[in-house]
């Protein structure tokens, strides 16, 4: 049985809200509390009743409690002030108050889900989550099972490179056993998330795989293993696992996809993956290469911000590698592509983390790139290239320690980043040097030039931390290496290279370190 009222449709078997032909997303405690009030229409729902059927009897704070009402009014486009469907009655409880028919499930309506037959993929990766199978025999970690898919779901949506099915579509196969096929036909995806959990006694055991849904093939599976009184903070260490696992696998899954494509009628999307390929490893002919796909992204598609973003990444990374007759041009082009961003890219955390640190490197504003990246990781806490772009800001701002806790969260959030795309060796080795631990930054600077001989930033920081921790002939060899790439590279001119250091001293001791491995003053 379906409940239709106004543009909506409710379906408690499908666990759906339906506003025209769209499903709309909605917290599974809110759609709770939805479906209890439509079928109960015709009488006052006390606060008592609410929490015995929603929450099951368990202590439910006021705020809380009034959170979930307030969400379930906007779900339905309502509002606390005009109370236009769901009503307070002060002292005695609420009530749906908007008009209700019922109709069994499937009846024809012009308010109902599109043909399935006839989704397409969408231009980027695209997942579903299915509900975790609870394979404990105990009802209570039911709930569990589902609270962590829909953090899963909520933690993947922040990445608006994929796309993600709302968990109200998903959930239509929970206590399934579907052809995981069958399922990306239904709900037009490319990939499927699937797993179980299992108690045995105070132990929990939670699997999670991810697989092509068009070959059925596993791309990916893991296992989480926590004890039953840290269920919380298990579900946590799952979501943040998933996430760490399978938004950067997409993406790189993507970029190889994109490669393997004729480059000709391209879209906007696939300009921006053919982009992030020639950045693999960074280079000065890459960059530029990379940096015209970009620009050409954006004439795709002006409302691209990603790929402004991208754009910014670029001209910041060429003047890293030296000075340059073009400085101005690119002083110029990354003030323009902020103001874009600040009108196209405001709500996406990937575009505002390339410009906060763009807008630090190049025009050395850094307050305005820590509201940047601050806003940029309050959108999507679990975006690895804004942690790094915070830890590089941070070691600006002459704090190393808060720059390698950034840095560490983003190597956890994507650990392929080290030796496969993300530039996170470069900011790590800097932060290790001014904290002092001279060998650990050398070795750093030295796995991101066997990744990329050419990498100026990193013969830099190597060649003073060798000289530093008295090993003068890997610093000589370093700084000798840097001399032949860059013959016009002088100590006085090191400031002409760095970003913006509030501390004086950062910038003295980098210098010496440079005059002992024997680069010209």
């Amino acid at each position: 049985m379906s409940y239709h009222f106004e543009d909506y449709v409710l379906d408690p078997d499908r666990r759906e809200l339906r506003h025209e032909s769209r499903v709309l997303a909605i917290e599974p405690k809110v759609f709770d509390l939805l479906v209890h009030l439509v079928t109960n229409s015709d009488r006052v729902v006390s606060k008592d009743d609410l929490i015995a059927t929603v929450w099951h009897g368990r202590v439910v704070s006021e705020s809380a409690l009034t959170t979930c009402i307030n969400a379930a009014r906007t779900a339905i486009g309502d509002s606390g002030e005009a109370q236009r469907l769901i009503k307070t009655l002060p002292r005695k409880g609420i009530r749906f108050v908007g008009r209700v028919e019922q109709r069994p499930t499937g009846a024809s309506t012009s308010v109902g889900l599109p043909d399935m037959s006839a989704l397409t993929l969408p231009d980027k990766p695209s997942i579903a989550v299915l509900p975790f199978t609870n394979m404990s025999g105990d009802p209570e970690q039911e709930y569990f099972a589902d609270g962590m898919v829909e953090d899963i779901i909520i933690a993947l949506s922040r990445f608006k490179a994929l796309f993600v099915i709302a968990r109200n579509s998903s959930f239509a196969y929970k206590g399934k056993s579907p052809d995981i096929r069958q399922v990306g036909r239904d709900l037009g995806v490319r990939y499927v998330l699937e797993g179980s959990v299992r108690k045995a006694g105070s132990k929990l055991r939670i699997a999670a795989q991810l697989i092509d849904a068009a070959s059925g093939a596993h791309t990916w599976a893991d296992r989480f293993d926590g004890a039953l009184e840290d269920v919380f903070e298990l579900q946590d260490e799952v979501t943040e696992g998933v996430v760490a696992a399978i938004a950067p696998r997409l993406e790189r899954a993507e970029i190889m996809r994109a490669r393997r494509r004729p480059p000709v009628n391209t879209d906007a999307y696939d300009c921006y993956l053919r982009g992030l390929a020639c950045l693999t490893p960074i280079s000065f002919d890459g960059m530029e290469q990379a940096l015209g796909l970009f620009i050409k992204a954006s004439d795709l598609d002006p409302d691209y911000a990603p790929a402004y973003g991208m754009a910014m990444f670029c001209h910041a990374n060429r003047s890293g590698f030296g000075p340059t007759e073009d400085a101005a041009y690119r002083r110029s082009e990354i003030s323009r592509l902020w103001q874009v961003i600040a009108r196209v890219g405001h709500d996406d955390g990937l575009a505002l983390g390339h410009a906060a640190w763009a807008v630090a490197f190049v025009l050395r504003d850094l307050q305005s790139a820590r509201q940047l990246i601050d806003r940029a990781l309050e959108l999507n806490p679990n975006l690895s290239s804004a942690w790094i772009s915070s830890g590089w800001i941070s070691v600006w701002e002459g704090n190393p320690n808060l720059a390698m806790k950034h840095l560490k969260r983003a190597e956890r959030l994507d650990p392929g980043a080290i030796s496969i795309t993300i530039p996170i060796l470069s900011p790590m080795a800097h932060a290790c040097f001014f904290l002092g631990r001279h060998e650990e930054a050398l070795t750093l600077a030295e796995r991101l030039v066997g990744h990329n001989p050419g990498a100026h930033p990193a013969l830099r920081i190597g060649a003073a931390s060798a000289a530093f921790a008295g090993r003068s002939d890997t610093a000589n060899r370093l700084a000798a290496r840097l001399q032949v790439i860059d013959p016009a590279f002088r100590v006085s001119r090191l400031r002409e290279y760095l970003g913006p250091y509030r501390q004086p001293g950062f910038v003295e001791k980098y210098a010496e370190g440079l005059r002992r491995a024997g680069l010209p003053e």
